[in-house]
């Protein structure tokens, strides 16, 4: 409705005309003020422009090509009826984006009489994106297309203790072998998005005390892999772009989802009203070093005691169990002893998701979402996790934020960071400035 305000600003202005000139000895006062006579003439104007920032609708081809990124095919007068513009204004838009092949043909539409209109459509195989995503001890990148779908893949084991030298030397070679493997030349490259397991400073892409990261604080990720790629690229902490891979491809029409990563570390990425939430610095939904209620003296990394991460992470689990004789030094060796039917195993896991849901009942307090999604290696546990994760959320938190509360396991198969990587890195290049600016 409020991309048709154009449009309906003329009979909007003759339905009230009969009203002003029946108003035109009205006066309005405020307290304290002497009446004062309306300016009619005024009145409209101001009113409608109060609208349209509330509203505003697209007013140059990258706002426009919004409209398009559903990927439906729509024809000129489509575009005209919703936006308002005149079908010459949007002619020539619809033209200059096709030039520059981010929309593309899509056949014709039904005719009511005539030629049948032709139409168009988002084309996301104009360009392709390379998504990273790191963690403490693997790699995982994909090639995509701007909608997201994956093209080339590849995952491997990596120490990210071994610093951005080695790491980002690794990404770029690996990025290159996939887009030979997609079938894409680097010109087609568009941009680039990276998840690190730290804290990031999203505006300047940096990492800021990452404290799994020897070696990273600072570091320019983006001047690295931008001088040697030349693309933009987009950094983010890896629970923030998990949280997107898994809201953008599983839970698109979820408005509040919290994203929940157990594995060497523990964090969390916040979606709120549909956004992807990162607070002031870039450290929103740091849960791991949250004080567990009623925990331990367990020393963590970070310098404090009894925190989450210490007590309930893949590492944490396994020295529990070593301590009772289990052999088990990470969590991939927890996760296999679950598997593999071990009952010390599996009550310490479940015991862990008591003490995460301990930490939870106080995050759904706080920002009430609809969808607790747990992943993460120790998430690849099953149901243990989440049973004890379930138990005490649902013990601790209001009746009203649980009522409708469902907490799930990942959906996407170890592919939220690609897939979130992927969405910010499109985003970035797809936005409406950046569309006016290669178009220009």
């Amino acid at each position: 409705m409020a991309m048709k305000l154009g449009a309906l600003l003329p009979i909007v202005k003759q339905k009230l005309q009969p009203l002003w000139q029946s108003c035109a000895t009205a006066t309005y006062g405020t307290r304290g003020r002497s009446p004062r006579k309306i300016d009619r003439a005024g009145w409209f104007t101001v009113r409608m422009q109060e609208l349209a920032k509330v509203a505003p609708r697209p007013t140059g081809a990258g706002e426009m090509f919004q409209l398009l990124r559903d990927g439906r095919p729509r024809t000129r007068a489509d575009l005209a009826t919703v936006t308002g513009q005149s079908r010459s204004t949007i002619a020539a838009r619809v033209d200059v984006l096709l030039a520059s092949g981010l929309v593309s043909p899509s056949g014709e539409a039904s005719s009511t009489g005539g030629r049948p209109p032709s139409t168009f459509r988002f084309n996301p195989a104009a360009r392709v994106v390379l998504a990273v995503d790191l963690g403490a001890t693997h790699a995982r990148l994909a090639v995509t297309d701007l909608a997201g779908d994956v093209l080339a893949e590849h995952a491997e084991p990596i120490a990210i203790a071994d610093g951005p030298g080695a790491v980002l030397g690794r990404v770029v070679e690996l990025g290159r072998d996939l887009l030979a493997e997609a079938e894409r030349p680097v010109e087609d490259l568009a941009s680039i998005g990276v998840g690190l397991p730290g804290p990031v400073e999203h505006s300047s892409g940096r990492p800021i005390n990452p404290p799994i990261m020897p070696g990273w604080d600072d570091a320019d990720v983006p001047g690295i892999l931008g001088d040697t790629l030349h693309v933009p690229v987009l950094v983010d902490n890896d629970v923030n772009i998990m949280a997107l891979g898994e809201h953008r491809t599983q839970w698109a029409s979820v408005d509040h989802l919290l994203f929940v990563k157990v594995a060497t570390g523990i964090g969390a990425g916040i979606i709120s009203d549909g956004s992807l939430r990162r607070g002031a610095q870039g450290s929103a939904g740091d849960v791991g070093h949250i004080a567990v209620p009623g925990g331990s003296d367990r020393p963590c990394r970070c310098g404090n005691t009894g925190c989450l991460e210490a007590v309930a992470s893949g590492p944490a689990i396994a020295t529990e169990l070593a301590e009772h004789g289990v052999a088990a030094s990470d969590g991939a060796d927890v996760v296999a002893l679950v598997r593999a039917g071990d009952l010390e195993a599996s009550r310490a896991v479940r015991e862990a998701g008591r003490r995460i849901g301990g930490v939870l009942a106080a995050c759904v307090s706080l920002l009430n979402p609809s969808v607790i999604v747990i992943g993460g290696q120790v998430a690849e546990a099953g149901e243990h996790l989440i049973a004890g994760i379930r138990e005490v959320v649902y013990r601790r938190s209001l009746p009203l934020a649980t009522q409708h509360l469902r907490i799930a396991a990942s959906r996407t198969m170890g592919r939220a960071g690609v897939l979130g990587a992927s969405a910010m890195a499109a985003d970035h290049v797809l936005s409406a400035a950046a569309i006016d600016s290669l178009i220009a």
